[in-house]
């Protein structure tokens, strides 16, 4: 069974937030779909695991966040691949809260979707939220990030507890070694470079700057290794 076909199913990437009390969370996810028009419901798929889903657990309510298809690989990374137990992912992000108190993403934002959680579905690793839309709004015009453009143009990765995680075998692609993230996977392609970090195509991970990090999580250069 080759699971990599489940790549053609699409998705968007979302900012999934909610809250507990006054603290504040979020999350990124990729499984967002609307269930039915009238009354307009969403549903999400969180893992168990996840800080954002004890929030929503506690507040029966969510919003999503719709990201833009030049949202910097940095802002993804800080909402997918660092816990909020140990660090608060919304301070220097911009956001307000909600008819249910949920912050509301506004950084590379399209539109947002606010729901309040009627029904849940335990499946297995994860559970799928399904609530009744509260407060909806268009930010700005522009070409929503699909899952496909983040991991085929972007170069993104997908941490083990997405729903779509699938485990990829890794193969260097060109003549000049590539390097993997030991913190979330990404692969440095020298060919390609990293735009966003002000590396051309062409350069060497040997000739990085020792003080670039990785364009999703952050680590540094020394985190790194050989594929």
């Amino acid at each position: 069974m080759n699971l990599k076909a489940l790549h053609n199913c699409s998705y968007g990437l979302y900012v999934i937030s909610s809250t507990k009390g006054e603290r504040l969370n979020g999350q990124i996810a990729n499984t967002v779909f609307q269930v039915t028009s009238d009354p307009p419901t969403i549903a999400v798929s969180i893992n168990k695991q996840n800080l954002t889903h004890e929030f929503i657990n506690e507040s029966k309510a969510f919003a999503a966040a719709i990201l833009a298809q030049d949202t910097p690989l940095s802002f993804i990374g800080q909402f997918g691949f660092h816990s909020g137990r140990e660090t608060d992912k919304l301070k220097d992000v911009n956001y307000k809260l909600g008819e249910t108190k949920v912050p509301i993403v506004l950084d590379d934002t399209l539109a947002y979707l606010e729901a309040r959680v009627v029904n849940q579905l335990d499946i297995w690793t994860h559970t799928v939220f399904i609530g009744e839309l509260v407060g909806a709004e268009v930010l700005r015009e522009g070409e929503p990030m699909t899952y496909a453009y983040y991991r085929e143009i972007k170069r993104g990765t997908t941490p083990k507890t997405a729903p779509s995680y699938i485990e990829d075998r890794k193969e260097a692609k060109s003549e000049m070694a590539e390097y993997e993230c030991t913190v979330c996977g990404y692969i440095y392609d020298p060919k390609l470079g990293d735009p966003d970090g002000n590396i051309k195509p062409g350069t060497p991970f040997e000739a990085i700057p020792d003080d670039w990090v990785c364009p999703i999580c952050g680590a540094g250069k020394d985190q790194f290794q050989k594929v």
